[in-house]
């Protein structure tokens, strides 16, 4: 009975702004006390429920310009994007002449003997003769049966390809960071639901505990009590661990330094945005996805890999030019130094007759772009049916929470009149508990309605290339 008592005591506290150490519950050695509840509750309404003074509310605007300047997925997929602008040029294309600069120096050492038919032989030792040339060479394809063109649209598709991915990326990523703060913003209201519930139990053991010290209930009331404020209190913490985690992943996509920093959103409530219709949505779709915008490219490039084979059914036409000087230095005979000038240039035309190849490679390039041109199609219907899914689950989701928030004014109202026949003693304590958990049921129910279908409006919006809306 006694430690009973000091448990209810402790727990009547809950509802204090302030801890101190000598509480009953702290001080008690006792089976029936639970550890420091009293500060679990304090420590609920101090670190998760209040923003602290100095820490400024951050708008869904804010997160998403931090995270698109500063998370390293996106950084990395915005330098590949710079490396195929870097690539789409005429010279790696090789529409441009190939020019080319050569110098050498050589020399040789030698002796040798001269015997003449009359006269005295001569012995020559130590000969050192050089030469110095140096020339400009440059080569240059005028025609190819227009493979240089088909090379260089292809590099600058891909280039448009990259940007497009790049832009993919962005999407993706504003709706993942989109849909994560609200699932923050989901998380902090269910606290605050769950540390109400707590109250409404608190309430509940406090009104148990004097019926029971006056007689009127009996212990067994009494510990219903506590089990369900026990259960309240620990589904609390749960919930704030999941709160934690949720701060913990906004930080992690937003690349901040450290992923303990304090979080809080400016929004209290999830707000839903109107939506154009469906027939506007899947016109955007069509028009603006960037997963279309990629086929299509794929579509282009399918068709350039098509020319560049057929261009081997051509002749070629290349030009050489070159320009050279070289000079001579002689350590014998009747010539001292002899320095010369060229100059050269020719043409070559020439045509490929058979490689043994050629016609299976352009019937594959040919099956390669009916390909490229069925994957748009399939790639078409299946955004179709993406968005016509998404939009049935929008729909449903906004009727579902229109009637959640009847039933959560219904359920208010029915723990209110609860709460006066309990007070009054005509109705027990499971009723009581039926309609606090009706309440509570209610307010989970209107949560998850509310995120469900502001998942639904984030999806409609990426896939119809809309998800920069959140940017202002």
């Amino acid at each position: 009975m006694k430690h009973l008592y000091i448990y209810v005591a402790a727990a009547l506290t809950l509802g204090a702004n302030e801890v101190t150490a000598n509480t009953p519950l702290s001080t008690a050695n006792s089976q029936l006390a639970t550890p420091d509840s009293t500060s679990i509750l304090s420590t609920l309404h101090s670190e998760t429920l209040q923003a602290s003074k100095d820490m400024h509310p951050q708008t869904l605007q804010e997160c998403l310009e931090r995270g698109l300047q500063k998370n390293y997925s996106l950084r990395i997929v915005r330098n590949e994007e710079q490396m195929a602008a870097n690539n789409a040029t005429m010279e790696n294309a090789g529409l441009l002449p190939s020019v080319s600069l050569s110098a050498g120096y050589s020399g040789s050492v030698y002796g040798n003997d001269v015997i003449p038919r009359e006269g005295d032989v001569t012995h020559n030792r130590g000969i050192y003769d050089d030469g110095i040339d140096a020339g400009i060479d440059v080569s240059w394809t005028l025609f190819d049966g227009f493979k240089l063109y088909a090379n260089y649209d292809r590099l600058r598709e891909l280039k448009l390809i990259s940007t497009t991915q790049t832009r993919l990326a962005v999407e993706d990523y504003m709706a993942e960071l989109t849909a994560e703060y609200y699932n923050f913003v989901q998380q902090r209201q269910r606290l605050r639901n769950y540390v109400s519930a707590v109250e409404l139990s608190r309430e509940r053991l406090r009104i148990v505990y004097e019926r029971w010290m006056i007689g009127s209930l009996s212990r067994l009331d009494l510990l219903q009590a506590r089990v369900d404020f026990n259960a309240d209190s620990a589904q609390c913490l749960k919930q704030r661990e999941l709160l934690a985690s949720s701060r913990i992943r906004l930080h992690e996509l937003m690349a901040e330094d450290s992923l303990n920093v304090n979080f809080t959103s400016s929004e209290e409530d999830i707000d839903l945005l109107v939506l154009p219709t469906f027939d506007s949505l899947w016109v955007q779709t069509r028009e603006n996805n960037a997963s279309m915008l990629i086929a299509a490219h794929n579509r282009t490039l399918a068709d350039i890999d098509l020319r560049s084979v057929q261009s081997r059914n051509y002749p070629y036409v290349k030009l050489n030019a070159g320009y050279g000087y070289r000079t001579n230095h002689y350590g014998s005979g009747g010539t001292l130094r002899r320095n010369q000038w060229s100059g050269d240039v020719g043409v070559s035309v020439g045509f490929n007759l058979y490689d043994g190849k050629r016609r299976s490679e352009q019937r594959n390039a040919r099956l390669s772009a009916k390909n490229a041109e069925l994957q748009e199609y399939d790639l078409t219907l299946s955004l179709y049916t993406d968005l016509a899914d998404l939009w049935q689950a929008y729909e449903n989701n906004r009727m579902l929470l229109a009637l959640e928030k009847e039933n959560v004014v219904a359920a208010r109202e029915n723990y209110d009149i609860a709460h006066e026949r309990y007070l009054l003693g005509d109705l027990s304590g499971i009723e009581m508990r039926e309609a606090q958990k009706s309440l509570l049921d209610a307010e989970e129910r209107i949560l998850v309605a509310e995120y469900n279908t502001k998942v639904c409006e984030i999806s409609l919006l990426q896939l119809s290339g809309g998800i920069t809306t959140y940017l202002q």
